[in-house]
């Protein structure tokens, strides 16, 4: 097989969102006048918040509530159902005032949020050089080229291929051919690079070759996408 594009995911593969007490204490810091909590009071909300499943792109739920199971699966699907979702997972959680729910999801979407692994822009870069089309392909409900932008990956990246954009989302074997179509390849000369066996492993229903890294912290993950290079010709 010769590689001619790779797909990649967004969240766990190319970068990754900052730990919850660290997403909370930056909106706490934030508000004017700023709001502080105990380094207990952080601890603990930071930790129920995780519980829930609060944070996109950090852990999944414990438990989801059955009120909102249907808005859960689908909630890739759209900005609205995006909100939706994650809101009411945060709600489940009483914090000091009510606004930091909706300061939260407005957070998670910010740049600064994200971080990439050590070796994206490394990869990134070294397939751009060698011609190969690179792509974007998400589950996500918000528009997330501002990040790719401000950490300076964006000239690497030749197409964006977002589950809100297409109201559908991965493993739907239409994401994965939109994403072929957008980099002009037919999908036996694509590879497809994500963490989630099921979500990106769907792209080996339309052709795709597959390839999994691990969703890990990015210090705990120094070389993870390397091993791509060695997959391209």
């Amino acid at each position: 097989m010769t590689v001619k594009a790779v797909l990649f995911d967004f969240s766990g593969t190319l970068l990754r969102i900052e730990p919850p007490r660290t997403w909370l204490s930056a909106v706490l810091a934030a508000r004017s006048p700023a709001l502080s909590l105990s380094d207990a009071e952080l601890e603990r909300y930071a930790g129920l918040l995780a519980d829930a499943g609060a944070l996109p792109g950090g852990s999944e739920p414990r438990v989801v509530p059955p009120a909102l199971a249907e808005l859960w699966a689908t909630r890739d699907e759209s900005t609205r159902r995006h909100r939706a979702a994650y809101t009411g997972l945060s709600r489940r959680v009483e914090l000091p005032d009510d606004a930091l729910h909706d300061e939260l999801y407005a957070r998670h979407m910010a740049p600064a949020a994200w971080q990439p692994y050590p070796d994206t822009a490394e990869v990134l870069a070294a397939l751009h050089g060698r011609g190969v089309a690179v792509a974007v392909v998400s589950n996500i409900g918000w528009d997330l080229r501002p990040v790719f932008r401000e950490h300076g990956l964006d000239r690497y990246v030749d197409a964006y291929v977002l589950s809100y954009e297409h109201g559908v989302q991965k493993p739907d074997p239409r994401l994965f051919r939109a994403a072929c179509e957008a980099v002009g390849q037919d999908p036996a000369h694509v590879l497809m690079v994500g963490d989630d066996r099921r979500a990106d492993g769907g792209a080996a229903a339309v052709g795709c070759a597959v390839h999994f890294v691990d969703h890990l912290p990015v210090e705990e993950r120094p070389d993870g996408l390397r091993p791509v290079l060695g997959l391209v010709g």
